[in-house]
């Protein structure tokens, strides 16, 4: 069968590498530049000036001359479950729980209602840029049905789960350990590998799980090849206080997943802003991933997540949302918090380290570097256009940027969803402004 190859002639901005190693010249900047994709797949990004004649013959092309094309955004945890519920009047966590997310949750044992809430959710993501995401669904089986049939209709990477809770938690959103477990391997054995998906165990936090679950969970993990967990850990001072009473074994409640295996390469926790150093060192020797989520964190009132600090510490990082704790499904918004928060936490983070973090940082952290993050040959085409003139703000700020790293800056602080021209999946158009 003959190859489909596309032109797109843009700026095309990507990380070759990691700026908090190697500062600036981690970032490839190509101004009157392509991004070759063949058959979904990156073949090649240079200089429209050094293509041949042959080329521009054989490809079909897209001008996006007057935009920058970067990887798509990479979301390491958020809710879409939530959505109905982001920006609801603020309580701190254990509350909003309670007052909440328990009750926009429950609504979802309707099918109708998963479908069309997977489906919006899916829209606002790739309407934002964000063409990866690892996401909770609910305790229903159908939520997660819902979630991966929208990610599936456009062929979007994302990792999901059913959320597990046998405890401390209202009866209309209890399983059991068995039945979590049951459900979970089912779905497993149906979603994981299908397409671009991934299955994400899910336990929703320690609190909300006995240890039977714990227990199960952690098979869950081992005895299923390639499928990842997620859940929440020291988000706030009152949950972790309630975590000490209820596991009064353990050191810590980083200590009490540690305890049943749920730490590695492969593990993503929420938050995690009050970790001792012990804890952090045990993050850092497992390959544990933490989401950094500053619109949540600062939302909530939960605290600072020390960005800098986590990483000099060799932990992973990955950025996030946490829809609907978090206030806006947006990662430019979601970057302009985190540099603000790395700074009132007592460090830094440069604009070309936050980019990093919503790219190929994010798909370092997430093991699926081999498949997205940025623009090297063979890997899959995801990427956004994003237009640095779409208000008078932006635009006049842009024009003083004197390098790479101001112009992505000003992008960061001042841009937005309305920047989004276009978000494509393995070289398709999925989302288009126009």
């Amino acid at each position: 069968m003959k190859q489909q190859s596309t032109l797109y002639f843009a700026t095309v901005v990507h990380c070759t590498d990691d700026p908090w190693q190697s500062g600036d010249a981690a970032v490839q900047v190509l101004k009157n530049g392509y991004l070759k994709v063949t058959d979904g797949l990156v073949e090649s990004v240079g200089l429209e000036a050094d293509l041949t004649a042959d080329e521009l013959q054989q490809c079909s092309q897209v001008d996006y001359r007057r935009y920058i094309i970067t990887p798509g955004f990479i979301d390491g945890h958020l809710h879409y479950p939530q959505t109905q519920v982001i920006a609801s009047y603020g309580t701190e966590l254990l509350e909003w729980l309670e007052k909440f997310t328990f009750p926009a949750e429950a609504k979802f044992e309707d099918e109708t209602h998963a479908r069309t809430s997977a489906e919006f959710f899916i829209k606002e993501l790739l309407r934002n840029g964000t063409t990866t995401g690892f996401v909770f669904a609910t305790i229903h089986s159908q939520s997660v049905e819902a979630i991966f049939t929208a990610a599936s209709n456009v062929n979007m990477r994302l990792g999901s789960g059913k959320v597990m809770m046998d405890r401390n938690c209202p009866e209309n959103l209890r399983d059991t350990p068995e039945s979590g477990f049951e459900e979970s391997q089912y779905l497993i054995d149906k979603w994981h590998g299908r397409d671009r998906l991934m299955y994400v165990v899910t336990p929703r936090f320690a609190p909300t799980s006995s240890e039977v679950q714990l227990e199960f969970s952690s098979r869950l993990l081992h005895e299923n090849e390639g499928v990842y967990l997620q859940s929440h850990v020291a988000e706030s001072k009152a949950e972790v206080a309630w975590v000490a009473e209820l596991f009064q074994w353990s050191r810590s409640y980083l200590d009490v997943y540690d305890h049943y295996g749920l730490l590695g390469e492969r593990s993503i926790y929420g938050h995690c802003i009050y970790l001792d150093d012990n804890d952090l060192k045990r993050m850092s020797d497992s390959g544990t991933v933490a989401a950094f989520c500053p619109t949540s964190n600062l939302f909530l009132g939960s605290g600072l997540f020390d960005l800098a600090g986590i990483r000099e510490k060799g932990v992973r990082t990955v950025m996030a949302t946490d829809v609907g704790g978090g206030t806006s499904f947006s990662m430019l918004r979601t970057a302009d918090e985190a540099y603000k928060v790395t700074r009132m936490a007592g460090g830094t983070a440069t604009p070309l380290q936050l980019f990093f973090e919503l790219t190929l940082g994010g798909a370092r952290s997430l093991a699926i570097d081999d498949k997205v993050g940025n623009f090297k040959s063979g890997k899959e085409a995801d990427f956004v256009v994003l237009d640095l003139h779409v208000t008078e703000v932006l635009s006049q700020r842009v024009e003083l940027a004197n390098s790479i790293a101001d112009m992505m800056f000003a992008l960061i602080i001042l841009g937005d969803d309305r920047c989004t021209v276009a978000t494509h999946l393995m070289g398709r158009e999925v989302y288009s402004r126009n």
